[in-house]
């Protein structure tokens, strides 16, 4: 049998090194998760998403006039074309919103002023642009198959203000944007995750901007990957549905041998870093909205499942309770990590570009040996 050289992975090229990359480190085993080498806690504490954004794109935290200028340039491009719209108008109202979001990323391309360019300012551009108008399309929608106005952004407001008035038509509270800002931060980027990969790979063939990003969108729909708070926030409700005891209902998940949403990582042996402040957040909002019921079923949830099988939350447990506190409708979820992390795709996307070569993994090929002979059909 003939054979090639390779290198045999893992499943799931569990541990495989694919690529080097100047835009985040993690370390699994110290539950370190940093952009451009700044702890995600400092950046939790003390940044801002526009700010996070100009480190991961620029590789440099911003002095105050470069921040502002990313400011307006992220306020400039919050419109979009009437087509898009239409597009956005037009789709079943029974519609996944990832799937809404998905196709119309896609047609963004058609009425990009830079969508003939691949250069480095030309993806930089597109990514400003691409981080106002994906969270302009994600509230768009839920406001048209609501039957309600689409309402016009605030240029004075912050990207996490701004998406929670395109949301609900109201100014929020200074605690609602806080919240939020912080998961944009928390979501932003992490490494080679398979919606990053995605967008790599198909960055890498010389394709555009918008097509590595729908290609992204495409992967982070999955359960394994963004869709997993939505499947934390179904059991949270069929728990409060039902009046059952949620350590009872995980239990009985368990005995059934099903997987609970929002635990373990294949990067964290320790704590995900990230869920350290959404469990606090979960808990401040629920506690200051009089909505503590979220914040204490998952607690209670997370003890259980930390001692019996000794598994660590991840980002996604806490996200759930945050995001529905903060009003926010279940089948976004998803969308709302889109609305973060097309900041880290589109670092990632820069990087590929600025320095491409193609990837083209190797199969470790396991079929019949060859040479297989070819059997005529009236032989078989």
């Amino acid at each position: 049998m003939s054979s090639v050289t390779t290198t045999h992975a893992p499943k799931g090229l569990e541990g495989v090194v694919a690529t080097t990359s100047r835009i985040c480190y993690i370390d699994g085993d110290r539950g370190v998760l940093a952009y451009r080498g700044i702890d995600i806690h400092e950046l939790a504490d003390h940044s801002n998403f526009e700010e996070t954004c100009h480190l991961l794109w620029f590789g440099k935290l911003p002095a105050r006039s470069e921040l502002e200028k990313l400011r307006e340039r992220l306020a400039a491009e919050r419109h979009l074309h009437p087509s898009i719209l239409t597009l956005i108008g037009n789709a079943p109202r029974t519609a996944l919103p990832m799937d809404v979001l998905r196709t119309a990323v896609s047609a963004l391309s058609f009425y990009d002023p830079d969508d003939k360019k691949n250069d480095h300012d030309a993806n930089v551009a597109k990514a400003i642009r691409l981080t106002s108008q994906i969270a302009m399309m994600v509230a768009a929608y839920d406001r048209i198959r609501k039957g309600k106005p689409v309402v016009e952004p605030d240029g004075s407001l912050s990207h996490a203000a701004n998406f929670l008035l395109l949301l609900s038509g109201e100014r929020p509270s200074p605690t609602a944007e806080r919240a939020l800002d912080i998961a944009l931060i928390l979501h932003a980027d992490h490494e080679l995750n398979a919606s990053t990969f995605a967008a790599r790979v198909t960055a890498a063939t010389m394709s555009d901007m918008h097509s590595a990003i729908t290609s992204a969108i495409g992967a982070l729909k999955g359960p394994l990957h963004g869709g997993a708070n939505e499947a934390v926030f179904r059991i949270l409700e069929a728990i409060d549905r039902g009046g059952t005891d949620p350590v009872e209902y995980v239990k009985g998940m368990l005995a059934q041998k099903k997987k609970v949403p929002g635990f373990g990582h294949r990067v964290y042996h320790t704590e995900d870093p990230r869920a350290t402040h959404l469990r606090a957040m979960a808990r401040d909002l629920g506690h200051s909205s009089g909505q503590a019921k979220w914040y204490e079923m998952s607690h209670k949830i997370e003890e259980f499942v930390k001692a019996e099988k000794k598994l660590n939350a991840n980002v996604d447990f806490y996200s759930a309770s945050t995001y529905h506190t903060l009003g926010i409708d279940v089948d976004l979820f998803t969308p709302i990590f889109a609305v973060s992390r097309i900041s880290g795709w589109a670092a990632h996307v820069i990087e590929q570009l600025d320095d491409n070569r193609l990837i083209r993994p190797r199969a470790d090929y396991l079929g019949p040996e060859y040479p297989a002979r070819y059997v005529p059909i009236e032989q078989r």
